[in-house]
């Protein structure tokens, strides 16, 4: 066959389709696993979330400014993110409207800008829509019980990273170690408490990257 017909031929060829998937994350912790660019993040396509609950005293030691330490809070809400099984999780999925009316969710989550970063970074993620999104955030923190010496300490408290999970777990008969996980960052100060739940809101193991504290004991500043 000619090659000049060949060339003509080959105008109308398709190419391969590039891959819809990036390469797996090979980092461990809370490292965001996607390599497509935010538009093209499958909503949706993830296997459980990730309740964080912040110690508002021990965050306003070194942030006495912000919204969240006006008020006399112990645990807010920072967030119900999306996670993968694999470990990492999606983030900035998109540009879908956010929260109509986000006074409503300052309850839980004491900073309007908080719940503005929450719904761009994560709940454009999950394939809710912001309102479905916070209800939910909404419906899971509910059924989360404070142990009682926790609602409002009026002292600082000292405990062990083993004794904290139980008092929560006394709290919560539906709980179990697997559920939970403590963050401290870099000291001995309790910084949060984690739960992983399924989608529809039931506690279910956390994936193995889910880092946990394991320093001999925590300390918990007491609610101001």
């Amino acid at each position: 066959m000619p090659v000049f017909f060949l060339a003509l031929l080959c105008l109308s060829c398709t190419p391969p389709p590039a891959s819809s998937t990036g390469p797996a994350s090979s980092s461990v912790g809370m490292k965001p696993s996607s390599s497509l660019p935010p538009n093209l993040q499958a909503t949706g396509a993830f296997d459980y979330f990730l309740l964080t609950l912040s110690w508002a005293p021990e965050f306003c030691h070194s942030r006495p400014d912000s919204p969240e330490c006006s008020g006399h809070f112990g645990f807010i809400v920072h967030g119900l993110w999306p996670q993968y099984s694999r470990g990492g999780y999606p983030e900035n999925c998109g540009q879908q409207a956010g929260p109509g009316n986000p006074q409503q969710m300052l309850d839980l989550m004491p900073d309007p800008h908080l719940i503005q970063h929450e719904w761009m970074t994560h709940g454009t993620c999950t394939g809710l829509s912001a309102v479905n999104y916070f209800a939910l955030i909404r419906k899971i923190r509910n059924s989360v019980r404070i142990p009682p010496d926790l609602v409002a300490p009026a002292r600082q408290l000292t405990v062990t990273p083993e004794g904290l999970k139980q008092d929560f777990e006394q709290a919560n008969p539906e709980l179990n170690d697997s559920e939970i996980a403590l963050s401290c960052g870099s000291g001995p100060y309790l910084t949060g408490v984690e739960i992983c739940f399924t989608k529809d809101g039931k506690p279910t193991p956390c994936g193995g990257d889910i880092r946990d504290c394991h320093r001999p004991e925590l300390r918990i500043p007491r609610v101001q």
